[in-house]
């Protein structure tokens, strides 16, 4: 499918690696964003599903992405001038390296959903590789940019894979970025969980609760949970 189709805008994705998927949903649905945002930071923006289902939950002034990858870079600029919301969404085509060398802005949202293959296996498209692999943006450079361009009150987001949770938010704590909301997805009730939703603060919790988000309990049966997350994004829901 070259064009997903969601309530209030739609995203091209047939020159993009990586199309979208549930992770972005996800986490564009649940990043925390009770900040009171004036600006956001997606890293790695892909076709722009973040930026865009961010700036339909907020009042947001300014998003900025940025984007390595030149057919995504491209495609990411036309799913925003065709948004509602083109004049607060910005794409710049460069890399985290790059971008930070001269960094003008602090933000008070930066939200990823970063390559995330540690293995060595690869494919044969280096596009999808450069999308899925951890070299192409470790997380200990995607750690060190947020620390680097979260303002005082910020909030990081990310969605990972839920065996490196733990590795992840050691990793924050160094630059002393600490979790304030987790949750733990399984995409059924019998299944193993896969992914973590982590946001982090520069203040630290005396207590955090991490809860647990189950997506269906039967083939497109969604649960209550899920349902009430993503409704209004998903068509169908």
């Amino acid at each position: 499918m070259s064009i997903f189709q969601f309530k209030k805008f739609s995203v091209n994705q047939d020159r993009c690696a990586m199309k979208v998927g549930t992770d972005g949903v996800l986490l564009g649905a649940w990043c925390p964003i009770d900040n009171n945002p004036f600006s956001v930071l997606d890293i790695g923006a892909g076709t722009g599903i973040l930026s865009l289902m961010l700036a339909q939950r907020s009042n947001v002034t300014q998003i900025d992405a940025i984007e390595i990858d030149e057919d995504a870079y491209e495609q990411c600029v036309e799913n925003f001038e065709s948004s509602p919301w083109g004049d607060r969404l910005f794409c710049f085509h460069a890399g985290l390296d790059e971008f930070i060398d001269e960094p003008e802005d602090q933000y008070d949202i930066i939200i990823s959903n970063p390559p995330f293959y540690s293995e060595d296996y690869k494919t044969g498209s280096e596009q999808r590789n450069l999308a899925r692999f951890q070299e192409a943006m470790p997380f200990e450079d995607l750690i060190e940019s947020a620390d680097l361009l979260l303002s005082e009150n910020g909030i990081f987001s990310v969605i990972i894979p839920f065996t490196e949770e733990e590795k992840f938010i050691n990793l924050c704590a160094e630059v002393e970025l600490y979790p304030i909301k987790v949750t733990r997805v399984k995409g059924t009730p019998t299944t193993e969980i896969k992914r973590s939703l982590l946001a982090f603060k520069r203040y630290e919790l005396s207590v955090l609760t991490a809860d647990e988000l189950i997506i269906e309990t039967a083939r497109h049966q969604y649960t209550e949970d899920y349902i009430a997350l993503t409704k209004d994004f998903y068509l169908k829901m």
